[in-house]
């Protein structure tokens, strides 16, 4: 913290301007140098840099953040340069001469947190923010970096503070005049707070799902179609086409964004039994993809009946979408095992928009951004089971001093969740995700 860091916080490779940040207790004294003076706070200024030695490096915009009004919270500045690399590299060179240090992965956005200009949940939103691919993950990282998340966290750990104030309160003046029911409204009041954040951790993992993306795989008998069909949803030559079966021995994946959400999409092995020891592997696999799945296409050709294993595959109790595939050569069934089918062609195109908009449907119901804040990473879920293990502790506690340490214990689990308390643990997997300047 004592250090002053820089970083380019600008995409690599030439381009027509480069941002280079600078934050640290010496940022004014580093920019006043290479610029002759410091610009008017949070005002773009156009200044001449010059090195050491006093030749020009560049015409360059400069701004002044002084601290604590800086994204760090710290005095900062920024120098917008012209792209080219021999420009970025000899201001890099004048900043490290000045006793500027190269910035780590995202400790620009640790000093924000250390300085109390945004708290973990807001950290891991801008990480987040940084890498949405997709609108839907745009609008849920934008959502967790403007705070919903923390909002609501520190919402309940000041009504679980009030609670164990109440607690504390009836064993320390248990015989002043307090009310007699203190004991009681605690209890009453954290029984309440359980079930809302029982609800929270009740979402279905939309919020995870949203940020990892889903996961579809397509299974069925050998020359079911699968691959024709991956390669029409992806719109391009994913998965070898073959009549020859058992093509297919290994898992081959297709990113893709349905209704806004991110899907991996897996082609896997035909299902049946074989003597080949490649193959039989490649049929163990698709059944394990199958299993981790949160939706499976179980294709079953139009001009074939049903085989026994993708018909045991609808008895799985997985989630299913049966196609009937290759309907462009024969009739397909209206059902398979009391399952509706959507009849589907890889050849005349046949099904495939009513496919995609049902997986889009699908997608935007299992990751759907709602009216309350998703849970996004496994840190917080584990955190609030812990806090929900310790209320159920404290409801089940016969002695009020064994209540109020629950108490205390479900606060320490929600303080972990925004890094109010019992931090460090922690702070090494928020940032080591961020890019280099960032």
């Amino acid at each position: 913290m004592t250090d002053t860091i820089m970083a380019r916080a600008s995409g690599a490779g030439p381009a027509a301007v480069a941002v280079l940040r600078l934050s640290g207790p010496q940022a004014g004294r580093v920019l006043e140098a290479l610029a002759g003076r410091l610009p008017e706070p949070r005002r773009a200024s156009l200044r001449r840099l010059r090195g050491m030695d006093g030749e020009m490096l560049d015409e360059a915009l400069v701004l002044w953040f002084p601290g604590p009004g800086s994204y760090t919270g710290e005095d900062a500045a920024e120098l917008h340069l012209h792209g080219g690399t021999a420009i970025i590299a000899a201001v890099e060179a004048a900043l490290l001469a000045h006793g500027c240090r190269p910035a780590e992965p995202g400790e620009f956005t640790r000093r924000a947190f250390l300085h109390g200009r945004l708290d973990l949940t807001q950290a891991e939103g801008i990480a987040d923010l940084i890498a949405a691919e997709t609108e839907a993950q745009r609008r849920q990282a934008l959502r967790q970096a403007g705070g919903a998340l923390a909002t609501l966290y520190d919402g309940w750990t000041r009504r679980l503070t009030r609670i164990l104030a109440q607690q504390e309160a009836a064993i320390e003046f248990e015989m002043d005049d307090l009310p007699s029911d203190v004991a009681a409204r605690a209890r009453e009041s954290a029984a309440t707070l359980h079930a809302e954040i029982l609800a929270h951790l009740a979402d279905g993992s939309r919020g995870e799902r949203l940020r990892e993306g889903l996961s579809i795989a397509i299974l069925g008998a050998p020359n079911a179609g699968k691959s024709s069909l991956m390669n029409a949803l992806a719109g391009r030559d994913a998965a070898i086409v073959s009549s020859q079966p058992g093509t297919t021995r290994d898992i081959v994946e297709c990113r893709l964004v349905l209704g806004g959400v991110p899907v991996v999409l897996a082609d896997t092995a035909g299902l049946r039994a074989t003597q080949d020891a490649v193959e039989r592997e490649g049929v163990r696999r698709a059944k394990g993809r199958a299993g981790e799945a949160d939706l499976v296409l179980v294709a079953f050709a139009s001009d074939e009946p049903p085989d026994a294993e993708s018909l045991g595959l609808l008895r799985g109790g997985q989630q299913v979408l049966v196609l009937a595939t290759k309907c462009d050569l024969a009739a397909p069934p209206l059902a398979i095992a009391g399952h509706p089918t959507l009849s589907t062609s890889a050849q005349t195109g046949q099904g495939l928009a009513e496919l995609k908009a049902s997986l889009a449907e699908f997608a935007q119901r299992q990751a759907g951004l709602g009216d309350a804040p998703a849970l996004t990473r496994t840190r917080h879920r584990a955190a609030l089971t812990e806090a929900t293990a310790r209320l159920e502790d404290a409801e089940r506690a016969r002695l009020p001093e064994l209540v109020a340490e629950d108490y205390r214990a479900a606060l320490h689990a929600l303080g972990r969740l925004t890094g109010r308390v019992e931090v460090e643990q922690v702070l090494d997997s928020v940032f080591r995700d961020f890019c280099i300047g960032k």
